[in-house]
């Protein structure tokens, strides 16, 4: 198979990552008190996980937000029994999570054809209700969007990730299997305190399998009033903002993309930083106490590149493609030792 990149662009005019929609089960029906009939329960309403929907879609179908199923049918004499209302279906992205408006998490759809019941239906009325139907549950629930990506490429303005993912775009090498990649919004310094609307970028970086730090051999400055960080400085910087942010992050797998090598003095300035990431703690004392994680990012691997010449940008595909296939294979191996132990635990039991 070819590879393909599927480019997640997120331009905050355009892009849509929460809906608040209100959700209604049906109405049961009512029961026949005379012949004891029992009336049908209402439809419940249910969300559906669809490959190519988007949050933005379904407000623009349906601009009240309202999905409301339907109400059970009446007991009658030719019916004694109701029929059940109809369901209703909204069909939603995958990768997205859902909570009541108290915060609460009702669930979440990963793939595609997830399916989650986010209100039922009521019942309808029988001898024990008096043959009165009930309503169905009626709640508010916040959709929330977190992208699901192989890859999610993590670096500060200007670092190049735009061009590199055009670049990757256009790579067509022979390899085993598509790659996702999520190009997420420039991160900046206070991403985590929500700064430049930081925690829409770092809830997206949670459900990407791989990171990939990319950093301006150069160096990087924000803004002529900030402060200029060197490459190993923005490592660091990225690397506490996401611990910041979410502890569980600190470990998570992650490669490093330098980039802009065609840059005069780029060999030199790389040959530096190669050097402050194999000893880090010799060069922590230049920074401020607040920039330093606990945790320094252990990259599986640091590949030069030119997202401008394209130097290098197979060899970081396949190096991607490398370590998304090692983390699958240990994740079979992993769940088929764990399938062991049970089976060991209960044949000792037995």
């Amino acid at each position: 198979l070819f590879y393909f990149c599927f480019n997640f662009i997120l331009q905050y005019g355009r892009f849509m990552d929460d809906l608040r929609i209100y959700v209604k089960g049906g109405t049961g029906g009512m029961g026949h008190p005379r012949l004891g009939g029992e009336g049908g329960e209402g439809g419940d309403v249910w969300l559906v996980a669809q490959k190519k929907m988007t949050l933005k879609r379904l407000k623009d179908r349906f601009p009240s937000k309202r999905f409301v199923a339907g109400a059970g049918a009446n007991s009658s004499l030719a019916t004694l029994k109701g029929t059940k209302g109809k369901d209703c279906e909204v069909n939603v992205p995958q990768g997205i999570s859902v909570t009541r408006d108290d915060g609460k998490v009702i669930g979440e759809l990963d793939r595609a054809e997830d399916r989650l019941l986010v209100a039922r239906g009521g019942l309808g009325g029988c001898m024990a209700t008096n043959f009165l139907p009930s309503r169905g549950q009626r709640l508010m629930i916040h959709l929330d969007l977190k992208l699901i990506a192989d890859v999610g490429l993590v670096g500060f303005p200007n670092a190049g990730k735009s061009s590199l993912l055009t670049k990757i775009s256009h790579a067509t090498p022979q390899i085993a299997d598509y790659i996702t990649v999520a190009d997420l919004p420039g991160l900046i310094e206070g991403a985590h305190a929500n700064k430049g609307r930081g925690h829409k970028f770092l809830k997206h970086v949670e459900r990407t399998k791989q990171l990939l730090f990319v950093v301006d051999v150069a160096g990087f400055q924000l803004s002529p009033t900030s402060p200029f960080r060197t490459a190993f400085e923005t490592v660091i910087l990225l690397a506490k903002e996401l611990e910041l942010y979410k502890e569980e992050l600190r470990t998570k797998s992650a490669l490093l993309a330098v980039n802009k090598m065609d840059l005069p003095n780029a060999r030199e300035k790389l040959n530096e930083f190669m050097e402050q990431l194999q000893s880090p703690q010799d060069y922590m004392h230049t920074l401020p106490k607040n920039m330093i994680p606990e945790v320094i990012v252990n990259f599986k691997e640091i590949i030069p590149i030119s997202a401008h010449s394209g130097e290098g940008i197979e060899e970081l595909i396949m190096c991607l493609r490398k370590v998304l296939d090692e983390e699958s294979e240990k994740k079979i191996e992993d769940h088929q030792n764990q399938q062991l132990q049970i089976f060991k635990i209960t044949k000792t039991v037995k």
